[in-house]
């Protein structure tokens, strides 16, 4: 039985800040942040369920926050 993937979704950076609410310099410099993958010469993206993991993650560390 074949295993089936789900098809992965890019994010243009709009998109990534609209959705972490990060401006762009914190989202190329942000430490732990996804790192984009080269579309074209001049375009990058980044892969969707990054970004969501990327989410998830800071919301699991608010709630360990002290």
């Amino acid at each position: 039985m074949t295993q089936l993937h789900k098809a992965e979704q890019l994010l243009r950076l709009p998109e990534v800040k609209a959705v972490t609410g990060l401006n762009r310099n914190q989202i190329y410099t942000l430490e732990g942040f996804p790192r984009p993958v080269k579309i074209s010469v001049r375009s990058s993206a980044w892969v969707q369920s990054e970004v969501q993991d990327w989410i998830q993650n800071r919301i699991r560390l608010r709630g360990q926050a002290s």
